[in-house]
């Protein structure tokens, strides 16, 4: 094969779009290795894809064989608002370990990066964009603009980083219906995005983004009502790693013979789901605290 697949997914929620993404790459992608690879490893499934979640917000959103629990995604959802940008490393200093980079970090404090410096840890970069606030005043100003966007990518350290940013970039454009509600549609682009063991959280992840973060800061200017439009989810590389493949096919591919879409999947919007979600919060500050201290 000379060409890697390029495959289209619509479905009207996360968990659907989810499920039907993990089968097209597994049966339409083409193998590839990578670097990540150990040499008893198959090789990986992989494509270019495009998503689209046609209501964000409804459920079913919850597919019960992703690699993780309501917790997680909570913690994920919080580390999108930042409240891990603190993990990240001085980049000057060979020996620590910790992050490069946190999502919201690049999104928030464009252009800046640690260093150590006389002993202290100092913010180091030309610049500093807010690129959050940005787009929330592009949008309340203007929500039909082509101009709302944030990126992640920086050159002067992404070009030699061990682990650069997955995600790239996203957009966002508002429809305003006929009652006068606002409809937030969001592209979002991922350079490389891990089917199985990223992807579910990634989608969540953002679609929380961009309602708590996002919808909430136009409402918060506009006093419209701003609502979650379709989702675009674009991965340059979308793939099942080559150890994955086996755990896909067991936790996701064959129970699609005997076990029906409802038993799969979990509504988000239910109140016990939604109890758990809320709760985990304050275990997760304090993990976050007791992780501070050991560091």
């Amino acid at each position: 094969m000379k060409n890697i697949p390029v495959l289209s997914i619509t479905e009207k929620t996360l968990a659907e779009a989810y499920e039907a993404a993990i089968v097209a790459v597994y049966e339409k992608g083409t193998r590839f290795k990578t670097q990540y690879d150990k040499p008893e490893d198959p090789e990986s499934m992989d494509c270019t894809i495009n998503i689209t979640i046609e209501e964000p917000e409804s459920d079913p959103m919850i597919h019960m064989a992703f690699p993780g629990g309501i917790e997680e995604l909570k913690e994920y959802v919080m580390e999108l608002k930042g409240f891990k940008d603190h993990w990240t490393k001085n980049m000057n200093v060979e020996s620590d370990k910790r992050w490069e980079y946190t999502y919201h970090g690049r999104l928030q404090n464009y252009g800046v990066w640690k260093e150590m410096v006389d002993g202290k840890s100092v913010e180091a970069g030309k610049i500093k964009v807010d690129q959050i606030q940005a787009v929330i005043r592009k949008l309340s100003v203007q929500p039909f603009t082509r101009q709302a966007q944030m990126i992640t990518w920086m050159p002067d350290i992404d070009n030699d980083c061990f682990d650069p940013p997955c995600l790239q970039s996203l957009w966002y454009r508002i429809l305003e219906d006929e009652e006068g509600v606002y409809w937030l549609n969001c592209n979002v682009r991922f350079r490389s995005n891990d089917a199985w063991g990223a992807n579910f959280m990634n989608m969540f992840g953002f679609i929380q983004f961009n309602k708590e973060v996002i919808a909430a800061g136009v409402e918060a200017i506009t006093g419209k009502t701003v609502n979650l439009g379709r989702l675009n989810w674009q991965a340059d590389s979308f793939h099942i790693y080559g150890k994955d493949l086996n755990t896909v096919k067991e936790r996701l591919l064959d129970r699609r013979n005997d076990m029906p879409f409802e038993e799969r999947t979990l509504g988000f919007n239910e109140e016990f789901i939604r109890e758990m979600y809320d709760q985990a919060e304050e275990q997760i500050i304090v993990k976050i605290r007791n992780y501070d201290l050991s560091h």
